[in-house]
């Protein structure tokens, strides 16, 4: 079975003061990581691989 390019996919590029911005969003106002990814349009995965980057970069921490 071929499948079909049903259109152009986009790429974006995410500066580090974004991701940390959509990291630092989940638990704001009670909001879950799933309602920040559909509010940036990422997948789950995307927030929890910046919140690891951004930790090992330690421009974030959990605690605060």
């Amino acid at each position: 079975m071929r499948g079909e390019i049903l259109g152009f996919e986009r790429r974006r590029r995410w500066s580090d003061e974004e991701k940390l911005g959509v990291v630092m969003s989940v638990g704001v106002d009670e909001a879950t990581v799933t309602q920040v990814a559909q509010r940036h349009e990422i997948t789950r995965q995307q927030v929890y691989s910046w919140r690891h980057e951004m930790k090992k970069k330690g421009v974030w921490s959990p605690d605060g």
